[in-house]
């Protein structure tokens, strides 16, 4: 495992982390106890790799919640049983506020909600504060001032270390950013946004100024492997227990019908031969080193819901290191989706200076 600075926060994070999203407290089967015993078991696969960001949401889990509670729960044990190995001070824990419940007042970036769904996450948590909290969505309902206003309280209150954003707009976290620096409040550091190797225009060319001075934001991003499209599983139909098959997920099959109507899929089964005879390893493996090898990425969310997954899962690791300029520009001629660069700032359109 290997770190880096997690933007403009002084934490540095392991490139690979973990996370709970679709995957503890959604599974049904398992007693309450089955589920955390299983959980800690990937926590500790995780731990012991040297990933160090855990990442949950109050929204994660059925009921509403559960996944914070799971992993708390796992956690709180797992610090009793391996102290040394789950130090709190050597640990980034974070957790997403916007979707609270069905209440009117439990959506949202509401001041009220902010607060509120901060304490409930942290009782769920086990925890006193998280290191990372962030705005799930932006709010089109709340004024971003009064946004930033309640996330400056929340961090000045030793509630979280920093806020950030998740799926913003470029536009959306400058002007939160400026309001921040303007009134002397706390600005956004860190964006969760979705990357891979099927969703690159927002990442790649709408953040590109973000992750300049003076934002260098941070990013952890969430479905390296467009929710297991780039695995090949969905290659020839939909698995039984796959994620796909789970209640509320069923949006994800109108996006693999999208990419088998494109032919995508086919480039992916295509690839996957390429990584096995090129690079020794599977197209999901190369996803993974692919979003690592990105110096914008802080890290990437892992998903795996059995430590097996998560072990084959961290052998992307070795792969980043093989990875050239070649191979990088055959993954993009045989995906055909890499979007045109980023033509602010001195690029296309900008004042040139004329010599004779």
């Amino acid at each position: 495992m290997y770190y880096r600075m997690l933007g403009n926060t002084g934490l540095q994070t392991s490139v690979l982390s973990y996370g709970f999203w679709a995957t503890f407290g959604v599974k049904e089967g398992l007693t309450d106890q089955a589920g955390i015993d299983m959980a800690k078991r990937c926590l500790t696969t995780a731990r012991q790799a040297g990933i160090n960001l855990f990442d949950n949401a109050e929204t994660y889990g059925v009921p509403q919640g559960e996944a914070e509670r799971v992993m708390g729960e796992a956690i709180s044990q797992l610090m009793q049983e391996e102290p040394h190995l789950w130090r709190r001070s050597d640990l980034l824990i974070t957790t997403k506020i916007f979707w609270g419940g069905s209440g009117v007042n439990e959506t949202g970036l509401s001041k009220k909600h902010i607060i509120e769904g901060t304490r409930a996450s942290l009782k769920r948590l086990k925890l006193d504060y998280v290191d990372l909290l962030f705005c799930h969505r932006p709010d089109p309902f709340t004024p971003t001032e009064t946004v930033v206003r309640a996330m400056t309280d929340v961090v000045r209150s030793g509630q979280a270390t920093v806020w950030g954003t998740s799926e913003w707009s470029a536009q959306q976290i400058t002007e939160a950013y400026w309001i921040a620096q303007s009134k002397g409040l706390e600005p956004p550091l860190i964006e969760q946004p979705q990357y891979n190797m099927l969703a690159r225009d927002r990442f790649e060319v709408e953040y590109a100024p973000l992750y300049q001075a003076p934002y260098n934001m941070g990013t952890t991003i969430w479905s390296p492997l467009a929710s297991g499209i780039l695995t090949g599983k969905y290659n020839n139909g939909i698995p039984t227990g796959s994620r796909m098959t789970q209640k509320g997920y069923e949006w994800l099959i109108n996006i693999l019908d999208g990419h088998r109507a494109s032919g995508m899929l086919k480039r992916i089964a295509d690839l996957d031969v390429w990584a096995q005879e090129t690079l020794s390893c599977n197209v999901g493996q190369l996803a993974l080193a692919w979003c690592v090898k990105n110096p914008n990425v802080s890290t990437v969310l892992l998903g795996a819901t059995k430590p097996e997954q998560l072990e084959e899962n961290l052998k992307c690791l070795a792969i980043v290191e093989q990875l050239t300029d070649a191979h990088l520009s055959h993954i993009d001629q045989a995906l055909g989706n890499k979007p045109a660069s980023y033509q602010g700032w001195g690029g296309a359109g900008m004042r040139q200076i004329h010599t004779i």
